[in-house]
Parts: structure tokens; C-alpha cells; sequence
């Protein structure tokens, strides 16, 4: 049943990531931009991070939904996961009203005090289907089960 479980919170989280990446990628100023707006990171980082973001997204993305290094795809997964739970917290917490920018988008909006619970729950969610796959990576329908399958040796 573990498995079962673990693919369907690989297609999950992966999905997300990957559902995140696609909208950010055909608009890198955007993301920087996003980057930007939470007025945490040093300003000649914040090019490098917003450009890179939607990358390291969809590596992590496909590599969840396939099932390959799914451990280390989850780590990164929740990692990235902390970081935006902190993000959006810090935003909150200094009165910045800015949209997430975890689905494209990103600056200023009237509205973003009230969606940030939402947000961070929902990113809660993530990194707790994230944290499970990093403890149990073993699922169904997955690329690590073919190409690092055990094998017992004859005789044994």
C-alpha cells in the first residue's frame, strides 16, 4: 500500500512543480521580478535565482512524477518548500502585499494578506508529501524500481 501511496504523491508534488515551471518559464523577468518583490535576497542574486527557479522546478518536477532519484528529488522538493513557507511568512509577517509568484505572476497585490494563509498550507501540504517521499522513496511506476532494482544472487 506504501507504494501506492508514494506514486500518488509523486504525481502530485511533481505536478505541481511542473505545473509552477511552465507558467514561469516563457517569462524569466517575471520570475525575477517575483524573486524581487519579497525584498529577501541581495539584489545581484535575485537575477540568478529568479532565472534558475523554474529550472530547478521542472528538473525536480519530472523527476517526481518519473520516479527517478526520487530521494533526492524530495529533499530538494522540501527544501524549496521551507524556503517558500519562510518567503511568504516573512512577507506576511513585514506587511508586504505581493502575490507568491509560485504560479507566475509576482508584485504587488491588494488581496495577498488573505490568500497567504492558503498559501502556506497548501505549501505545508507540499512539503509534507515531499518529507514522505524523502523517508519512504520506494513506489510503483517508477523509474528508480527498474534502474536500481535489487537483485538476490543465485544460491542465496
Amino acid at each position: 500500500m506504501k507504494e501506492w501511496i508514494g506514486l500518488v504523491v509523486r504525481l502530485v508534488v511533481g505536478g505541481v512543480w511542473i505545473a509552477a515551471a511552465v507558467v514561469k518559464l516563457p517569462d524569466p523577468a517575471q520570475s525575477v521580478a517575483a524573486v524581487r518583490a519579497y525584498q529577501l535576497l541581495p539584489s545581484s542574486i535575485v537575477p540568478t535565482v529568479g532565472q534558475l527557479l523554474p529550472v530547478v522546478e521542472l528538473v525536480v518536477g519530472l523527476c517526481l512524477v518519473v520516479g527517478l532519484l526520487t530521494r533526492g528529488a524530495a529533499v530538494l522538493s522540501a527544501i524549496l518548500f521551507v524556503a517558500f513557507i519562510v518567503g511568504i511568512s516573512s512577507a506576511w509577517a513585514r506587511g508586504i502585499t505581493i502575490d507568491c509568484g509560485c504560479f507566475g505572476g509576482g508584485g504587488y497585490d491588494p488581496d495577498a494578506a488573505s490568500k497567504y494563509p492558503w498559501e502556506i498550507a497548501r505549501d505545508a501540504a507540499l512539503l509534507v508529501g515531499s518529507l514522505y517521499l524523502a523517508w519512504l522513496p520506494t513506489s510503483r511506476l517508477s523509474l528508480d524500481s527498474l534502474m536500481f532494482r535489487r537483485t538476490v544472487p543465485e544460491g542465496s
